[in-house]
């Protein structure tokens, strides 16, 4: 904190320091008006307790999921500013079911709980919070301060009212110790509800230890005063912050003008605008977005259009906009959502695509989901389409309608549509008839059909194939249906054809092939189209069995060859299918019938070219060899002389190199000259030529230079990778020199005659040659040179660095100009950005970021911050990171990671620390790899790390399993088959798919370096419990927790169930202890070893043992509801053993009598039902105290048999009899009824359940006794 006699008088008005600390704050002595209330979504207490650590393989699969999960967060945020809440649930329950939760996965999804879920009401999205909070916190998750900081922008942004000193004694309980960013957030906390006393004593605590004020505190009083009704001092903050040396910014002007805006003064607010305006600082259009969501909460909606007119539509305005009309739809202020909508940019349709504009869909789709009325959904889709805003809204909006089953909205829509003369397509109808068809439901199909009829509209072919005819029981009982309605009858047979063809049914497919071969031939129909018949084909051939078409081979072949007469040809792709199932069902013949045969176009090409190289008999004089490797020139040419007959190209070649490395042009021209008497045809390498270009140039040989390049053209010597890099350099040395006509000349060549194509690095040298002379005016127009003749700035950044050190004005406006013309404005902004930042004008470099429009590049951004670390330029990479905070699309994290790779490489831990700080105040997601760099630093500078690290994933030594080692494997299964894959593939990982071919072969035992995935270790525990080789299987779980996997709960289930029938009591207590670490992240249930440790002892005969430990279970706990022994009951059931039945039975009876514990009883009555026992069930029934809770059990199985055997007779006597005794059925039972009723044409007699049988299934689960985890 700066000492500032100002701010010191400033903290005494609010009495801040009359307090030494907030954490002397009695949790009751609260200004908040609900700190005496306690509310369900408080967030969970953290207790302090030791848990084991995550073995390696659950920490590997925990940053696979959070890798996978940031990815999907990432890529939603990046595209529309926004996660749904379906794709956060999803990626919540994945995080759930996989187990043991890492510190980054709860902090990405805390963090997604707040206004990245625009479409949820503020109480949804805070309650979702908590839920995420105290269910991560069950599994194990470890929370640190950066969680509760996240949990607190939470609060802030959904306007959650909470106790900041009860926030503060939570976080104290669970040992975590607030940071500057968390005191930052309680004084906002306590300004937004204008509780000023609050924010003062935390900011006086601040104060006391030292914590910096930073902006973003005096931001938040600026909101407090405001309401507190206390505009005076809500102007007087800024006056405060530039007396502490911190120039208000963006962000201090937008709580200006929300204050302003939550009065409703709308001159305040265009004077504050003007204000800023005239300053440095420039406002985006989110800001402006921020200040009409206010006026509009505030019922101020009349001055909303005054503030949209401000609107500049900058980068990203679109996903900014969008989410602001979802927040505002979702408040219940859709009117000034569309007002906002139709300030959107129109989107003209693409000339080559028949679609319009859809602006909008977003709009309509949240107005569907949020209940909006026909008639206001109606008059926005007019409002879109008198805009042009959208091609199509109220097909879009019937489309959502049926996307949310909202059937009444759909018909009213479709009404509309008709009244306004759009026309309704058959499709529309389809999500109507599927939920029917799904159901079953014959009246509710004639019913949408006849809706189809009063709308002009008639069935296609695909509505009756996909929709109708797999309602009804036939296609007799379908046509009889509908000839009441007398729908089309051509459609009709086209789909009957169809679905005929795909049950097989070939007696009636001939029939109607027959007949309809007939009518076209007398003219009364028109010819099949050849995709059609293809289709019809497809189908037929599909639904028959290999069985059939072998069968039926002569008969499909005579059909097909009396398409053929008909000159009906079946398309390439098609022909494929038919071809993939004949070939399945071993009728080669079929394939050879002409209508096939004539339409396979794509043979395969079975000739390959070989290429040949031609051998050079080459006779080297081993001497000149000797003398060019010691690079002694002079002997190598007294020996060149001595035996010159003896020469080859290949020696010429080495002593032109020679001479070039001796600097001797001469010599060497003179050999290239004999080179080329003795073969004209010879061609040096292009390094040789490189060299020699070097020397010649070197010496201002300029035209033997140019004629080297030349004869590099012409004998097609390519210049690339090494290459390149020495015509570089040959290049630089020529502009060291000033030789700018040599060094022009060279480049126009190469780039002429096309041997190197032009980059920014060969264009460089002419550039560099002016920078070095410091002449910046000459360095631009060598720049501009370069971009006119080969599209390339070559170091722009140097020649812009340069002119702004220089302050040469008119020179940088050309600059600009010519690159912005060249390049565009989004090029020029960057190197200019990049300029000032380097030249240390950061004033300049952030006017740059704000241009509206600005997107981020991340190329450039990581070109100039690769530069920063090469060059230990921590203040302009720091600076760089600080501007781009609020620039568009910008990869925070990434940007967060470029400066800590700085502070690593300077080991400057105390940078690192602020930086993790600034990390939470601008809620930054860090991915694992940033937050291991961080741990690093700490570490390494012996610092406590204050936050879980993620542990490095391991690289496999192993390799993938592939098709070559498969081969090889699969043609010989012996040991020498392994001995053949273990040299195709000397570490190989087995995908479960090939187990059964190794493990019969023990391939570990042959094969150096072989190990099983995960899945195999698991299907390998699996397939050795089926063999009855539990403990086979208990050395696989073994061997796979040694080499830190996973195993799956379903591979447990069955190990313990193998090692409980088999009586092996120490077996299951090993699994048990060796799984003990796991246990949170398997979600593994604790009578999976209690029910077979039960029967492990009725195996080896202890059945007194085995009833001991099942009844303690219930005589020395409360909570039963979860203690399932079901399992037991069954598998005493199935083997038949009535001894420790009728014991179990009786130990059953007595828990209900001496303990009221129904379970047991509960438990053994369903399993009596299911297998049968009915005398046993009934004698259960007899117990007194049981009659009552099991008469609903017995006959809730009963409607549910009923329904399974759709013996609705049955059926309707047990809902009579159910009436008559005073029971309620339940809805899923109801549900199963009225489907029985509808399915025989009958009325149904009572309201059928509107929802799904899921969702009745659901929640019958969820209300009734759990299931056995074990079963």
């Amino acid at each position: 904190g700066r000492k500032n006699p100002n701010f010191d008088k400033y903290l005494l008005k609010w009495r801040s320091l009359l307090l030494s600390s907030v954490l002397s704050l009695s949790p009751c002595s609260s200004a908040w008006p609900c700190s005496g209330t306690r509310y369900y979504g408080t967030p969970a207490e953290q207790k302090v307790v030791a848990r084991d650590e995550p073995s390696l393989g659950v920490r590997n699969k925990q940053a696979h999921q959070f890798d996978w999960a940031l990815a999907k967060l990432d890529s939603s945020v990046r595209r529309t500013g926004r996660v749904t809440k379906s794709l956060l649930q999803r990626i919540f329950h994945d995080i759930c079911r996989t187990g043991y939760p890492s510190g980054n996965q709860a902090l990405l999804l805390l963090r997604s709980c707040g206004s990245l879920l625009p479409e949820l009401p503020l109480a949804e999205r805070t309650e979702f919070a908590h839920h995420i909070w105290g269910k991560l916190l069950e599994l194990g998750a470890a929370y640190d301060v950066s969680h509760y900081n996240a949990l607190l922008k939470v609060y802030l942004q959904n306007e959650f009212k909470f106790s900041p000193t009860e926030f503060l004694a939570k976080m104290e309980a669970a040992n975590v110790q607030p940071n500057r960013v968390t005191y930052q957030r309680l004084i906002a906390a306590y300004c937004q509800v204008g509780d000023i006393e609050g924010a003062s004593k935390v900011l006086g605590f601040m104060k006391s230890k030292d914590l910096p004020i930073t902006e973003a505190v005096f931001n938040s009083l600026v909101t407090g005063h405001s309401r507190a009704g206390d505009m005076e001092s809500a102007v007087n903050i800024l006056s405060v912050m530039r007396g502490t040396g911190i120039d208000p910014g963006p962000d201090t002007y937008l709580a200006l003008l929300v204050a302003y805006a939550e009065k409703g003064d709308m001159d305040k607010i265009k004077e504050t605008l003007n204000q800023v305006e005239n300053t440095d600082i420039s406002l985006m259009d989110r800001d402006l977005m921020q200040v009409v969501f206010t006026l509009t909460m505030a019922g101020h909606q009349q001055h909303v259009p005054e503030v949209l007119e401000h609107l500049r539509h900058d980068g990203g305005f679109v996903p900014d906009a969008m989410n602001l009309c979802l927040s505002l739809i979702t408040q219940g202020h859709e009117s000034t959502a569309f007002m906002l909508l139709k300030t959107f940019p129109s989107v003209q349709a693409d000339s080559q695509n028949s679609n319009g504009p859809d602006v909008g869909n977003f709009f309509l789709r949240h107005c569907v989901n949020t209940n909006k009325s026909p008639e206001e959904l109606v008059g926005f889709c007019k409002g879109l389409m008198d805009s042009n805003l959208h091609a199509a809204p109220m097909q879009f909006t019937l489309y959502c309608a049926l996307e949310a089953k909202k059937m009444a909205l759909a018909i009213e829509v479709m009404k509309t549509m008709k009244e306004e003369g759009l026309p309704i397509r058959p499709h529309y109808f389809w999500p109507l008839l599927a939920q029917h068809n799904r159901d079953q439901n014959t009246a509710g199909t004639l019913e949408v059909l006849k809706a189809m009829q009063e709308l002009s509209t008639e069935p296609d072919i695909d509505t009756y194939c996909n929709y109708v005819l797999r309602t009804f029981p036939s296609v007799d009982s379908a046509r009889t249906a509908l000839a009441v309605l007398g729908c089309m009858w051509l459609s009709f047979v086209s789909a009957e054809v169809r679905a005929e063809a795909a049950e097989g049914n070939l007696a009636r497919l001939f029939a109607f092939s027959y007949f309809l071969l007939v009518h076209v031939c007398t003219g009364n129909l028109v010819p099949p189209r050849p995709e059609n018949m293809a289709y019809f084909l497809y189908h037929l051939f599909d639904g028959m069995s290999e069985t059939e078409v072998q069968a039926k081979e002569e008969v499909l072949r005579e059909y097909l060859q009396q398409l053929h007469k008909k000159d009906i040809c079946i398309p390439v792709n098609i022909y494929r299918g038919i071809r993939n199932i004949l070939d399945s069902h071993h009728v080669p013949e079929l394939i050879k019938v002409p209508l096939l045969c004539n339409c396979y176009t794509d043979r395969v090409t079975l000739e390959r070219k070989l290429e040949e190289l031609k051998a050079q008999g080459v006779c080297v004089c081993v001497c000149v060899c000797v003398c060019v490797f010691s690079l002694n020139l002079p002997r190598a040419l007294e020996l060149k002389a001595e035996h010159e007959d003896k020469m080859s190209p290949s020696c010429y070649a080495l002593l032109i190199n020679l001479c070039c490395r001796h600097d001797n042009p001469e010599e060497a021209l003179n050999l290239k000259r004999e080179l080329a008497r003795m073969d004209s045809e010879a061609t040096l390498d292009v390094n040789k030529y490189m060299s020699l270009l070097r020397v010649l140039s070197k010496h201002n040989r300029l035209e033997e230079a140019v004629d080297i390049l030349k004869e590099m053209k012409e004998k097609d010597v390519v210049v690339k990778d090494t290459a390149v890099v020495l015509l570089f350099h040959t290049f630089s040395a020529v502009a060291l020199r000033g030789d700018v006509a040599a060094l022009r000349r060279l480049q126009d060549t190469t780039f002429t005659l096309g041997l190197a194509k032009p980059t920014s690095n060969l264009c460089s040298p002419m550039v560099t040659m002016y920078l070095e002379k410091g002449d910046f005016a000459g360095a631009l127009e060598a720049v501009m040179e370069c971009e006119t003749q080969y599209h390339q700035l070559p170091r722009i950044h140097d020649v812009l660095c340069g002119i702004v050190k220089k302050g040469d004005t008119e020179l940088l406006q050309k600059a600009m100009d010519f690159v912005s013309q060249q390049r565009g404005e989004m090029t020029v902004l960057y190197d200019l950005f990049f300029a000032f930042l380097q030249t240390g004008r950061y004033r300049e470099a952030r006017k740059i970021i704000e241009t509206p429009g600005l997107r981020a590049k991340p190329g450039r951004l990581q070109w100039y911050a690769e530069r920063c670390i090469g060059s230990n330029q921590m203040e302009a990479l720091e600076t760089m990171v600080d501007l781009t905070a609020k620039l568009f699309e910008c990869d925070r994290d990434e940007m967060y990671h470029y400066l800590l790779r700085l502070c690593k490489d300077t080991n400057d831990w105390s940078k690192a620390e602020a930086v993790w700080t600034k990390m939470q105040e601008e809620n930054v997601i860090p991915r694992e790899r940033t937050l291991r760099l961080l741990a690093d630093i700490f570490k390494t500078n012996n610092q406590e790390v204050p936050f879980e690290v993620p542990e490095v994933k391991q690289p496999s030594s192993v390799t993938a399993f592939s098709s070559v080692a498969y081969a090889v494997l699969y043609t010989s299964r012996s040991s020498a088959g392994l001995q053949g894959l273990h040299a195709v593939a000397p570490a190989v990982c087995l995908d479960p798919t090939y187990i059964p071919l190794v493990l019969p072969h023990s391939a570990a035992n042959h094969i150096t370096g072989f190990r099983l995935s995960d899945m195999a270790h698991n299907l390998q525990i699996i397939t050795q419990v089926k063999q009855e080789r539990p403990q086979d299987a208990l050395a696989s779980l073994k061997t796979m927790l040694q080499m830190d996997q996973v195993p799956s709960q379903l591979a447990l289930t069955r190990l313990v169930q193998g090692l409980g029938s088999h009586g092996d009591i120490k077996g299951i207590q090993e699994v048990a202890s060796l799984i003990k670490s796991l246990s949170p992240s398997l979600n593994m249930s604790s009578m999976l070893f209690v029910n077979n440790m039960a029967l492990a002892h009725i195996k080896n005969g202890d059945l007194e043992r085995a009833l001991e430990d099942l009844e303690s279970l219930y005589t020395q706990t409360s909570d039963h509801s979860q203690q399932s022994i079901a399992f037991v009951f069954r598998k005493v059931v199935e083997a038949h053993n009535d001894e420790a039945f009728d014991k179990l039975r009786t130990m059953a009876e007595r828990l209900c009598h001496q303990f009221a514990s129904y379970r047991p009883a509960t438990d053994l009555f369903l399993q009596c039902l299911d297998t049968g026992r009915v005398e046993e069930a009934r004698q259960l029934l007899q117990v007194a105290s049981l009659r009552q809770r099991l008469r609903p059990f017995s006959i809730s199985r009963g409607a549910a048999q009923t329904s399974m055997d759709k013996n609705l007779e049955e059926a309707k006597a047990l809902y009579r009899r159910m009436q008559a005794e005073g029971l309620q059925m339940n809805e899923l039972s109801l549900k199963r009824l009225a489907q029985l009723y509808k399915k025989a044409g009958e009325p149904v007699p009572f309201e059928e359940p509107p929802e799904t049988f899921k969702f009745y299934a659901d929640k019958l689960k969820a209300s009734t006794l759990p299931s056995p985890e074990d079963d």
